[in-house]
């Protein structure tokens, strides 16, 4: 317990982003909007972990996530628009159409970080750090369209992660993602419960 306490005193910042990771990950799987606050306030906070661990890729995935958080909070609240107005967002599917264009983006997105991470950083992975940053990126836009599947995605991308910062020592942050993974699933099976419409 004492081996715990002193390393969450010696590692204040990613201590606090774990935490406040979890929380928004329970509001995300609630779809309450109290996510996107809590995402803030996370990317905030891991901006200073991500650097001190040289995971620049990720690093700059916070800034991206600061900047989606202010949409996701707005798409959230707002809705989508129909033919008879606006109405909720609500869950949806991906058509295999929108699957084509992320996977083509997702390529494009780790092939230009690998390139950057490689040639201009002292990144130690930098193929793990770009493909799961492009990945992140694509499942949190996903997440504020509410489609279903960026659950999977998250699923995948957590688990690879979780690998990434054990070999890093970030053990607050493997603890996260571990628990990430499991909420995941969780947040996959909850959101099948409601009524899904397909949008592109």
């Amino acid at each position: 317990m004492n081996l715990l306490l002193d390393w969450a005193l010696s590692n204040k910042i990613e201590f606090a982003g774990t935490v406040f990771g979890l929380i928004y990950v329970w509001f995300s799987v609630r779809q309450s909007l109290n996510t996107w606050p809590a995402g803030i306030i996370t990317s905030l906070l891991y901006c200073s972990v991500y650097f001190g661990a040289k995971f620049y890729a990720n690093m700059g995935l916070q800034l991206y996530y600061l900047i989606i958080s202010v949409y996701g909070w707005w798409s959230w609240k707002n809705g989508s628009k129909t033919d008879n107005g606006a109405e909720e967002l609500s869950v949806s599917r991906t058509t295999l159409t929108l699957w084509i264009r992320l996977f083509v983006i997702n390529l494009i997105l780790t092939g230009l970080m690998y390139y950057l991470l490689g040639l201009h950083t002292d990144s130690p992975i930098p193929f793990g750090d770009a493909f799961t940053t492009s990945l992140s990126i694509i499942a949190t836009w996903m997440l504020t369209r509410k489609k279903l599947e960026h659950w999977l995605i998250w699923i995948f991308v957590d688990l690879i992660s979780i690998s990434l910062y054990l070999y890093r020592g970030l053990y607050f942050t493997t603890f996260l993602f571990l628990v990430y993974t499991v909420m995941a699933v969780i947040g996959y099976y909850e959101w099948q419960k409601v009524p899904e419409k397909v949008r592109c």
